[in-house]
């Protein structure tokens, strides 16, 4: 009984901690416009720090051919890119403290509109965190506050 006790509170524990870094972990806004005015804007504002727009996937035409192909005809986006980037000088720092953190680059912010709100376009990104206290913890820092500083501009 104890040993069941020990578990239940194991995985409480590790859903906890889970559900706490989820909160976190994707930065989510919105904006009412067009998809195609947000998309620019952030665009710009990637552009505007001398950054290079360097691919564009395109996640929502892809879910939605896939999804005819699969016998799921439920539409997830109405429109949805995907933009890549990168900031050689702050991915330089980031690699620099640990090479692992590769699997942060590029940078991608989302841009995206919802069959059920189709008056509000929405932009998210995975926000680069690790621990406190890990040697590239504040390098990744600074590219979180590029990246929400890009979604700010564009969505003034």
């Amino acid at each position: 009984m104890r040993h069941a006790f020990a578990v239940f509170l194991a995985a409480g524990a590790l859903l906890a901690s889970g559900f706490a870094r989820a909160e976190g972990e994707i930065a989510v806004q919105s904006k009412a416009g067009t998809f195609e005015d947000v998309k620019s804007a952030l665009v710009f504002a990637v552009e505007n720090r001398g950054l290079v727009v360097s691919t564009v996937s395109h996640v929502g035409e892809m879910l939605e051919r896939t999804g005819r192909d699969l016998g799921d005809p439920e539409r997830i986006f109405v429109q949805g890119e995907v933009l890549e980037f990168c900031s050689a000088v702050l991915s330089r720092q980031v690699m620099e403290a640990d090479p692992h953190t590769i699997a942060f680059c590029p940078y991608t912010i989302a841009v995206y509109v919802l069959p059920q709100e189709p008056a509000s376009v929405y932009v998210s990104y995975r926000r680069p965190v690790l621990p406190a206290g890990h040697k590239a913890a504040q390098s990744l820092e600074a590219v979180d506050r590029l990246l929400s500083e890009i979604v700010q501009e564009a969505l003034r």
